[in-house]
């Protein structure tokens, strides 16, 4: 088991890398890659981060030279023989290669393209251009090396024995939830926590105490690397990006108000079964579900990532209902925010209503709220998306207009395209 206290105060190395493998991400982006690197290889897409924590001043706390040579490092990284072997031979969602040859070739050469980084009010402005199947993969170990670097900016100012302490608050806090889990009706729950993890140790200890401590509960891990060394399931579908990308090459409203459509249609022609999870919200759950077409009422299931949970669930029982389908038969996978005292509650609200699964993210695999003095590692909210595509901007509405971005116009247009009436306002978690 790894000493964390030891570890970091030992650390003293010019650079310890972050992130040390391209498939210490999530499974999601390599699935999605794929499809990009299929259907839009010739899209320009911009990927910006996004502090939606303002008064978590990053430029203030991360060192930039140091920064400059974690995003450095990550640029020198290539697949090695082992990952590529398990990406072409494993078995994901019962599929075997689910990778085909041609992706694994060009991934297999992928060195990630260059960066732009600068200093703005107290806040670094990172951002990756260029084709949209290369860029995408900066994403994640962008987050994960931000993330890690604030929480080492905090760490370096505690002795050897306040972090030993530290850390076995931290071990025990989450023990403590694992426990609570276990009494849960019917668990079927995930990791979801690399985006936002305290550091890529943590999150691997993190899902070892999962797996002892929920056994068959545990459904796997969004960490393509960690699925590896831990031999469970990679779990991931798709995410917002496609359905913002492809609106945003839309060229006028109609195809504006198809778009969302027509990513998922790409989507079935590659996978089915458990892939076939429906990210709805991105313009409104509401308005997606009302004008989708039959044929998607009969896929597998639906993610719920922002608004109300309970409410995003009840709509999509309804419309399953309404679409002759049988929601006991469907899979909604809750992943917005989620925490102990949720997740038992939607346990039990849904038991027999549907078959129910999490994603469980951040407070999973950064909880150190209350640990430290001022709550300096408090877990914050970190994102970077994509924000342009061919020059022309993304947007985002979701069901919480707190998470909604995108240039103000736009965002009005696409209100009025996607039908998307007043929202409850919730509070952003992580």
């Amino acid at each position: 088991m790894v000493e964390f206290a030891t570890r970091v105060w030992n650390h003293k190395w010019k650079i310890d890398p972050i992130v040390r493998s391209l498939i210490d991400t999530d499974f999601y982006k390599l699935l999605m890659c794929q499809s990009v690197f299929r259907n839009k290889p010739d899209t320009h897409v911009k990927f910006s981060l996004i502090n939606r924590s303002k008064d978590i001043r990053l430029a203030e706390l991360i060192d930039e030279g140091e920064l400059r040579e974690q995003l450095d490092y990550i640029r020198s990284l290539k697949l090695s023989r082992g990952e590529s072997t398990f990406l072409r031979g494993n078995t994901f969602y019962g599929k075997r290669q689910m990778f085909r040859p041609d992706f694994m070739e060009w991934f297999e050469g992928l060195q990630l393209p260059e960066y732009q980084l600068e200093k703005r009010d107290g806040q670094y402005e990172l951002t990756f251009e260029g084709k949209w199947h290369e860029v995408m993969l900066w994403e994640i170990p962008a987050l994960a090396v931000l993330m890690e670097l604030r929480g080492r900016a905090v760490l370096k100012e505690l002795g050897k024995f306040e972090l030993q302490v530290l850390y076995a608050r931290a071990m025990t806090k989450l023990w403590g939830k694992i426990e609570r889990l276990r009494d849960a009706p019917d668990l079927r729950i995930a990791d979801f926590g690399t985006r936002r993890r305290h550091s890529f140790l943590w999150q691997d200890w993190a899902v070892q105490a999962m797996i002892e401590g929920l056994g068959s509960n545990f459904a796997g891990t969004s960490n393509c690397l960690i699925a590896m060394r831990r031999e469970v399931e990679a779990i991931g579908t798709n995410a917002h990006e496609l359905p913002m990308v492809y609106a945003a090459l839309a060229e006028n409203d109609a195809q504006l108000a198809q778009a969302p459509y027509d990513v998922l249609a790409d989507w079935q022609d590659e996978h089915e079964g458990n892939l076939r999870i429906i990210l709805p919200d991105t313009y409104g759950t509401e308005g997606f579900l009302s004008s989708a077409p039959d044929w998607l009422a009969g896929w597998t299931g639906i993610r719920i990532d922002s608004g109300d949970p309970a409410t995003g669930a009840e709509t999509a029982i309804k419309w399953w209902k309404d679409r002759g389908e049988d929601p006991t038969n469907k899979l909604i996978i809750f992943s917005d925010g989620l925490d102990v005292d949720k997740i038992e509650i939607l346990a039990r609200q849904f038991q027999g209503r549907a078959r129910i699964s999490f994603g469980w993210g951040t407070l999973l695999t950064n909880d150190f709220r209350g640990l430290t003095p001022n709550d300096a590692l408090s877990p914050f909210s970190l994102v970077c998306k994509a924000v342009e595509a061919n020059g022309k901007p993304t947007v985002k509405l979701s069901d919480n207009p707190n998470k909604a971005m995108g240039p103000a116009s736009e965002i009005d247009r696409y209100k009025r395209v996607f039908h998307v009436g007043d929202q409850a306002v919730q509070d952003v978690i992580v």
